[in-house]
């Protein structure tokens, strides 16, 4: 499916941002777009496509911290885009200081996913899909990316978040206006474990939240009666918008049952509702 020429409705300024981006990109012999599905992977994977053509492959990162309903939403978008796509398993999960979740827990997994890239094809420059509103939070992931000679090419064309939406919109991509959706695992507070069972109810959780028409939440997975090995079970901290919060507490009778059901023993909602990045903010 050939993607479309962006709108001539464009700003002067937002025009010239997808030049710059599209010149730049062409002028890569070859390359690798680290693919999540997510809203900048997916603008920066189909302009890739558009300048490199079959020069460009696609690679998603597959472990337990990425949704499934996610993995079929880029395996279709690459599908039916006629895009090269390559899902392979990356090894986050093997080292001990990612399991951990310290402030660093960004790192570990970006270094795994260059990792994979690299034996994919050590020739290709990997192509990341960070946007400027990145620069300013705590995103460790970039620093190892960096590290790996990897490239940001949103943020070289100064592309903002709200800059991708609208260039997404104009053509015509689905993703435009999809939340944002990062890793499961970053619902786990710093400090306390990663683990692949909690993953899965945190996945559960929020698959819950859509089905009763909460497109944008999060399920903060909280350890309760102690810490690490002590610790006697888990509180799920439903965060959804502010306008949200009364309807989440009309659903309570519904949701809370189910959440119990995945292994919760606490329910709550946070009233200062939805914050992206919120758990960062705790960090020094």
């Amino acid at each position: 499916m050939p993607a479309p020429e962006p709108s001539s409705a464009l700003s002067p300024e937002l025009s010239e941002k997808s030049r710059r981006l599209a010149d730049s990109l062409a002028s890569l012999p070859r390359a690798q777009v680290a693919f999540s599905g997510g809203v900048d992977s997916t603008y920066l994977l189909l302009m890739a496509h558009q300048a490199l053509g079959d020069r460009v492959v696609a690679v998603t990162a597959d472990s337990p911290s990425l949704a499934r309903s996610t993995l079929a939403e880029a395996c279709a978008f690459c599908r039916d885009r006629g895009i090269a796509h390559r899902v392979v398993a990356t090894g986050e999960f093997a080292n001990p200081a990612y399991l951990a979740n310290d402030g660093q827990r960004c790192y570990h997994c970006k270094s795994s996913l260059l990792e994979a890239l690299s034996a994919l094809d050590d020739c290709s420059p990997a192509l990341i899909g960070a946007i400027t509103d990145d620069l300013g939070d705590h995103r460790p992931g970039m620093q190892a990316a960096r590290e790996r000679q990897a490239r940001f090419p949103l943020i070289e064309a100064n592309l903002s978040k709200a800059d991708v939406r609208a260039l997404s919109k104009a053509l015509g991509l689905a993703t435009w206006d999809r939340p944002a959706e990062p890793c499961l695992s970053s619902r786990v507070p710093y400090g306390e474990p990663v683990t692949i069972a909690g993953l899965g109810m945190i996945e559960q959780a929020e698959a819950a939240l859509r089905f009763h028409g909460f497109a944008t939440c999060r399920a903060r997975h909280h350890q309760v009666g102690g810490s690490g090995p002590t610790a006697t079970g888990h509180l799920c901290r439903l965060e959804v918008p502010d306008a949200d919060i009364p309807r989440l507490v009309e659903l309570r009778s519904v949701l809370v049952p189910a959440l119990k059901r995945l292994g919760y023993a606490q329910v709550t909602v946070d009233l200062a509702g939805f914050a992206s990045g919120g758990l960062n903010k705790l960090l020094p």
